[in-house]
């Protein structure tokens, strides 16, 4: 049986917080409802915990019950992980990313190593021959910020369903011909930040796109903005255009210039 309860309780400032074993999280105020905000091996009573006692982030909730939710959710995935029994050992490695400074084993065949700097699964010959081959990396090395993802699609068995739901979104956005391969269909621009970043580059191939931005010392009210046609770094053509601050936001792929309302900033 797990050992891994939650306890809800309200800290020394009031906010609304929860322990999962020697974590803690509190609800911390925030534009858009609150701060998940984490910190470890929590010990004192909740009631005694303040917002110097947490220092990571799992993002915003929208309110009390979305907060006891996400606790909810974090519980699952620590009662799933614990129930997988995954084993930390040490391993002398020579990994791509330094020598390896702690492992956990997954399964034969599959261990994750930590180095002082990064991080990654190490696949065996026969486990990285057995991934399917649009997931599959030459060498069995997949590093721990993006390629993880595929090692948990190709053998969810090992992971959490958190887990698998990260490493779905993750391979969604940043490997989605991969994923295509896997699922056999194509993911639209709504389901894939890759796929909405082309959709944008295509849609706006000919525009002026702004790749850099600054306050205007000559005009205040405004941000001095360097196109370039479709936001290509690499092009020769640049233009710099004047844009109210208060209308100025980088946005999710960049800012399109509308040269009939933003001006050319005077070149001298």
């Amino acid at each position: 049986m797990s050992t891994i309860a939650i306890d809800y309780g309200t800290t020394a400032d009031g906010h609304l917080a929860a322990r999962i074993g020697d974590m803690g999280y509190i609800a911390m105020p925030a534009r858009g409802g609150f701060r998940l905000a984490s910190g470890w091996r929590l010990s004192r009573p909740i009631c005694e915990w303040n917002e110097n006692d947490v220092f990571g982030s799992e993002g915003i909730v929208t309110d009390d019950a979305a907060f006891r939710a996400r606790v909810e959710a974090i519980a699952v995935h620590l009662r799933q992980r614990e129930a997988l029994a995954r084993k930390e050992t040490r391993m002398p490695v020579s990994t791509p990313w330094g020598m390896s400074q702690g492992a956990t084993i997954y399964a034969d065949g599959v261990v994750f190593h930590s180095t002082a700097s990064h991080g990654g699964f190490k696949l065996d010959r026969a486990r990285n021959a057995g991934l399917p081959p649009a997931l599959r990396i030459r060498g069995g090395w997949y590093e721990e910020d993006g390629d993880w993802a595929r090692v948990a699609i190709g053998y969810p068995d090992l992971f959490t369903d958190r887990e698998k739901e990260l490493a779905d979104r993750a391979l969604r956005d940043w490997a989605p011909d991969a994923w295509e391969v896997v699922h056999g269909r194509p993911l639209s621009p709504e389901e894939s930040f890759t796929r909405d970043r082309q959709r944008f580059e295509r849609e706006h191939a000919h525009d002026w796109v702004v790749i850099s931005a600054v306050r205007s010392d000559r005009h205040p009210e405004c941000v001095e903005a360097i196109a370039t046609p479709g936001g290509r770094r690499d092009h020769a053509a640049t233009r710099c255009y004047l844009v109210p601050a208060e209308e100025y936001a980088a946005g999710r792929h960049g800012f399109v210039i509308d040269p009939e309302r933003h001006v050319r900033a005077p070149t001298n």
